[in-house]
């Protein structure tokens, strides 16, 4: 089967037609959210950090001692994140991984980000994965597509079935999802390998994990917020949510964003290797 590229995808979906809302659940008289109206709508992020929920047990954040500082702060220079280790989600051995890793950015080194050495951001950080690169959605009638411009990371939602019995534990594991109340779209994840990290802080999980993502349409489809479902008994002491917001952007046509394959090191961390495959994979 031929390999296609994210902007190749994009364009052979909108020559047949499944970019809108299919005619075809319309049909039906199914009540689905339209997260692209049209061929060139993005949906930014609005930050780079989960939000924490209005209730409940909530994600890691930065250290109140070392606080985190965004790129572009107006008068305040960018800093490095340090995990905030009191927060009581985290079981014992995930503090202690994580407090070595602390250690090493309060020395002066330089953390592990997934997006800034081209390996995938897995889930839930698909949703945090960079400030700088939109989301696209392409809706079909089985399955919903989901790209992050970025490395052009792409995740596929298969609509309307079970999961599997015994997945392989992989970067964004196995997604299934449905439509709820007109507006939302229900992500169950589950088969994520324990190499990706849940969030920008590097907190660790296990293959355990189950992710629920809610994306939902809000301010007459001006904004996309995600509410995220986080249960993983083998690394966290109970579930937790978070939360995630977008803003529509309209004529932001998906473009590659070579990074792997790239001449070019935007930020000169030799943390890990670059991933490479060790044979083709079509």
């Amino acid at each position: 089967m031929p390999r296609f590229s994210a902007s190749q995808y994009l364009l052979i979906a909108a020559l047949l037609g499944m970019l809108a809302v299919p005619a075809s659940l319309a049909q039906q008289g199914t009540s689905i959210p339209n997260f692209t109206p049209d061929a060139e709508t993005s949906w930014a992020p609005e930050g780079d950090d989960f939000i924490a929920p209005p209730s409940g047990p909530g994600p890691v954040t930065f250290d109140p001692a070392h606080p985190y500082v965004p790129n572009f702060t107006p008068g305040k220079a960018p800093t490095y994140r340090v995990a905030d280790l009191t927060n009581p989600i985290l079981k014992p051995w995930a503090v202690e991984r994580m407090r070595k890793d602390n250690a090493a950015v309060i020395a002066g080194g330089i953390p592990f980000r997934a997006r800034e050495r081209c390996w995938p951001p897995g889930v839930p950080a698909f949703a945090i994965y960079s400030l700088v690169e939109p989301l696209y959605f392409l809706q079909e009638r089985g399955k919903v597509t989901i790209i992050d411009r970025g490395n052009a990371e792409v995740r596929r939602v298969y609509l309307n079935v079970p999961h599997s019995a015994n997945p392989k534990p992989s970067w964004y594991g196995e997604s299934v999802g449905h439509y709820e109340n007109g507006d939302t779209l229900v992500v169950d994840t589950i088969g994520l390998t324990e190499k990706s990290f849940v969030d920008n802080y590097r907190t660790p999980h296990t293959e355990e994990m189950r992710v629920v993502e809610r994306f939902r349409l809000i301010e007459g489809g001006k904004r996309l917020e995600l509410t995220i479902r986080v249960e993983d008994q083998g690394a966290f002491n109970t579930p937790w949510t978070a939360v995630q917001r977008f803003r529509s952007r309209p004529k932001d046509p998906l473009d590659e964003r070579i990074c792997a394959e790239s001449t070019e090191n935007f930020f000169n961390h030799d943390l890990v290797p670059i991933p490479q495959a060790e044979r083709a994979d079509f």
